[in-house]
């Protein structure tokens, strides 16, 4: 690596070296020298430098002046060579451009396509292709461009272009273009050549020219990509663009509907069809659950995923960014050329260069103005002198003999003047002079001449001005750019910082484990023995073995892993709550230690062992608990000979051991010799309470975060289940359970939330009725509503003081509509009461308003809320004095009376 860097860095060097040993060692024919030999080695080494230098230089990689390749710059020259404000063929551009560049009409025309399709530099007419779809644009033939405004503004100026001549010798064209904005940063690159590449990232039209202004004024400034065909980064390794920084780019999902997932923007670098054959892959890998992906894709990106029954959108959704190219990481590496050779930058560096770049050629263009002043200013000065001096009549000039003659008198003339002159005056200016029509000097006006002057000399004082103030200058320019063409470029790519998804946690569980016990294999391919559990085939799984030692290992269709297992799962890594309780003998006639522990993180493939690694060690007892329970134990010991009171029964209860790591030793159970372990009760956990959510599209509650947040769960936690028929029960928060489809109201049980209904009764001619009640908790299904199936719920709410409008119609639609507050209307009541009877008048609609009293908070959020604090403060500092009970005591009294009032209490009691 070394060697190519510091072959690239002498470049030049290695080339004239080159050249002077290619004629030094050329031999004619008749005259060849057997002793000058070339060895292939060597050739190879220049032939192959001379070729990769040009690659790098003219073909690959973008220039840090105008942010161009050599085959773009020469596009853009050509095309304003044939610019005269219509369209022209792009089979023409390409011609034309073939004069210039040395490469074919293909590579020509692919560029052109390219730039077209970027829509800042070409203005395009006709089928340019799609980068969403991937289509080709028409044949050359039949599109059409032309340059567009702002390349017409920011781009060209032959006044401030340095030339050199095209390959062949026969036409002129640009070293670099005199472009004054970041070209590079609002475009990208992208080029392979040898040895090294070149990625450069688009970034947003209007965020460059805010950047430069930034920069410009001295202050902090960041650059983040947008990308034309939209959807989501995440900046935080994006390494402001240097090589080894990394993006992490997303498509945009949406939810059309429980089933059906909709792509509307998809990643920087893919296509619709690229991006469905990699969703095709995961489905076909059984990665993810999906019936058809259909591309319904036309002038915006539409790819409708249809998901399988069952299936969470949510759980997909996630499954898509791991396992297709809906999420991917793209790696930007700044690479340009820079005085002749490439160097590696930040898109920060590039900015600065460019907004540096673009003040000089400001400058220059300032100057060259003033300059062009000057000469205005200069000859119509001499002009004004020589027709007002009435230089041209003079006898001197009538009767001189050539033209020498009439020059050297005009300049005799105008000699008292000459100091007021800016510039010397030359024999061209003279004779300029004498070129002057008649016609213009009897036209001549003299205040329309100072006139002229003095707007001249004005519009010098204004370029001064400019020059002396190039910063403002320059950020004027870029608001002018900004202002003019940045409505056109909004940015399409969401910035957002994006969650890791863990690729086990959203696979869908494809496989089945099993294990073959007596042979001592585990695998997805044993279907004739012991079922274990359901996987991925991208899971590990954790083995516990008799003697203690457990491991992980990656799932596979049939894999030997020994005998002597004694619980084999699939392993969560992080997982803390998943806790092992374990009684283990130390050695063949050691001590029983009990312990609890997590395996959070492990080397796969490697052996651990929870005991002390004694040989004879042995597991006694062991549950694997993914709730962190805490069972209790009865331990029978074998009898004591030697004693007539025989105590062989020991109960522990798990909650008092502690959870430590996985290699601590744990507690001493008991010395003595142990007959057997069992289990006494089940336990509660130990962790406190778990977050729950729940799933709609597959109505199953989950501890992934997989759709609405329940709350937090401890163990006599419960659901509450409310149906849209009025059915209402209770369940426990297992993630097995299943949930009906016609759900209104799934939650956490709270026993003292009071609820109101409004219903119109069957039973008593449909009369409106309001209830309030309390839901009991039962896991057999009760109905709120009635018995009577033709009565009909209205709404439901838990809304503590909830408000009713009721509207009559019918024959009594004249009726004005009337409110009513439930809390005052009627009481809390069994949910069996039939509730009270809004009105006998005939009914129109009824509906809930806003409520206009909340219920207070706790006592505990008002003690701590600030805001409430605050409220009263002055009134409580104007009767301090009364509030304060120790008003009036001396220091010694109060500390007194607190000393007494502390020895009241025990020393428990104070702890």
């Amino acid at each position: 690596m070394s060697d190519k860097t510091t072959d690239i860095d002498n470049l030049e060097t290695e080339d004239d070296e080159l050249q002077t040993d290619q004629h030094s060692d050329y031999q004619p024919a008749d005259r060849f020298d057997a002793s000058a030999v070339h060895h292939l080695s060597g050739m190879y080494k220049n032939w192959f430098l001379d070729y990769a230098s040009y690659v790098i230089l003219e073909r690959a990689v973008p220039h840090i002046e105008d942010g161009l390749k050599p085959v773009q710059r020469r596009i853009l020259h050509s095309m304003k060579r044939m610019d005269d404000g219509r369209y022209n063929k792009v089979a023409n551009i390409v011609g034309h451009t073939m004069q210039f560049h040395p490469h074919g009409d293909a590579s020509i025309g692919d560029a052109l396509v390219q730039m077209g399709q970027k829509d800042l530099l070409v203005d395009t007419q006709g089928n340019w292709g799609n980068i969403l779809t991937g289509d080709r644009a028409a044949a050359p033939r039949y599109i059409e461009a032309r340059l567009s405004k702002f390349a017409l503004d920011v781009v060209f100026n032959p006044k401030t272009t340095h030339w050199q001549l095209s390959y062949d010798g026969r036409n002129k064209e640009p070293i670099t273009l005199p472009a004054k904005f970041p070209l590079l940063l609002a475009q990208g690159a992208e080029g392979i050549a040898v040895g090294l590449s070149s990625k450069i990232l688009p970034h947003n039209l209007n965020e460059i020219c805010e950047a430069a202004i930034h920069y410009l004024r001295g202050e902090k400034f960041q650059l983040y990509p947008d990308f034309p065909t939209g959807g989501s980064i995440d900046v935080e390794k994006y390494n402001d663009g240097q090589r080894g920084g990394t993006l992490k780019v997303r498509a945009k999902i949406e939810k059309l509907d429980n089933k059906t997932l909709v792509i509307k923007e998809i990643p920087f670098s893919k296509t619709t069809t690229t991006l469905i054959d990699s969703i095709l892959r995961a489905i076909d890998k059984g990665k993810i659950k999906a019936k058809k992906v259909d591309d319904n894709t036309a002038a915006e990106v539409e790819i409708q995923v249809h998901l399988a029954p069952g299936v969470s959108s949510d759980k997909t959704i996630d499954a898509l960014y791991a396992f297709s190219d809906c999420e991917i990481n793209v790696s930007p590496n700044c690479c340009v050329i820079e005085d002749d050779k490439p160097g590696f930058l930040t898109i920060s560096d590039v900015l600065r260069h460019n907004v540096d770049s673009t003040m000089g050629l400001l400058r220059k263009e300032l100057e060259i103005r003033k300059n062009e002043l000057l000469e205005q200013l200069f000859f119509a000065s001499l002009e004004k002198i020589f027709i007002e001096e009435r230089i041209y009549k003079d006898k001197k000039f009538e009767e001189a003999k050539d033209l020498d003659s009439v020059v050297a008198h005009v300049d005799n003339r105008l000699e008292p003047f000459k100091p007021n002159f800016i510039r010397e005056v030359t024999r061209d200016d003279i004779l300029r002079l004498l070129e002057i029509k008649m016609n213009r000097i009897l036209k001549f006006n003299k205040d329309k001449a100072n006139d002229f002057i003095a707007r001249t000399k004005a519009d010098i004082k204004s370029i001064d001005h400019d020059l002396a103030h190039m910063t403002d200058v320059t950020i004027h320019w870029f608001e002018f750019i900004r202002d003019k063409y940045g409505k056109d470029h909004p940015r399409l790519t969401e910035i957002r910082s994006f969650e890791t998804i863990e690729a086990t946690k959203v696979v869908e569980a494809n496989e089945k484990l099993y294990i073959d016990r007596q042979e001592g294999f585990v695998g997805t391919g044993l279907k004739k023995n012991e079922f274990v559990c359901n996987c991925s085939d991208i899971d590990d799984i954790i083995i516990f073995y008799k003697d203690g030692k457990f491991k992980i290992i990656r799932v596979a269709d049939k894999i030997f892993v020994g005998k002597n297992v004694i619980h084999v799962q699939v392993f969560k890594k992080n997982d803390k709550r998943t806790i092992y309780n374990v009684v283990y003998q130390d050695g063949k006639k050691g001590t029983y230690f009990i312990k609890r522990f997590n395996v959070t993180s492990i080397t796969r493939d490697r052996d651990y062992d929870l005991t002390q690694g004694k040989p004879g060690s042995r597991v006694m007892y062991f549950t694997a608990n993914p709730n962190g329970e805490a069972e209790t134990i009865k331990v029978t010991l074998d009898p004591d000979p030697k004693k007539k009171k025989q105590n062989i029964f020991l109960e522990k209860d798990f909650s008092e051991v502690l959870i430590k790591g996985r290699g601590a030793k744990g507690n001493i159970l008991t010395k003595k010799a142990v007959h057997r372990i069992g289990l006494k009760s089940h336990g509660h956990s130990t962790l406190g309470g778990r977050k729950v959510w729940f799933d709609p599209d597959v109505n199953r509650i989950n501890y992934e975060e997989h759709g609405r947040f329940l709350g937090e769960f401890n163990d006599d936690d419960a659901i509450l289940v409310v149906l849209t028929n009025g059915d209402f029960y209770i369940t426990n928060f297992d993630p097995n359970n299943h949930y009906e489809d016609n759900i209104q109201v799934l939650e956490k049980w709270d026993e003292r939330k009071v609820w109101s209904a409004v219903l119109f009764d069957a039973d008593n001619q449909n009369y409106p009725y309001v209830k309030r009640f309390m839901m009991e908790a039962t896991k057999k299904k009760q109905n709120y509503i009635g018995d009577n199936p033709d009565s009909k719920l209205v709404f439901l709410t838990d809304e503590a003081y909830p408000r009713l409008l009721v509207t009559f119609g019918g024959n009594d639609a004249t009726r004005p509509a009337q409110e009513i507050d439930v809390e005052e209307f009627i009481a809390v009541k069994g949910f069996k009461a039939k509730g009270k009877r809004i009105t006998t008048w005939e009914v129109d609609k009824i509906e809930e308003l806003e409520p206009t009293r909340f219920p207070e908070p706790p006592a505990d959020e008002r003690d701590n809320n600030p805001e409430e604090e605050g409220e009263g403060q002055e009134d409580a500092d104007a009767n301090e004095e009364n509030l304060d009970p120790d008003a009036g005591k001396s220091q010694q009294q109060v500390i007194d009376e607190i000393s007494g009032q502390l020895n009241l209490f025990s020393d428990e009691d104070l702890g």
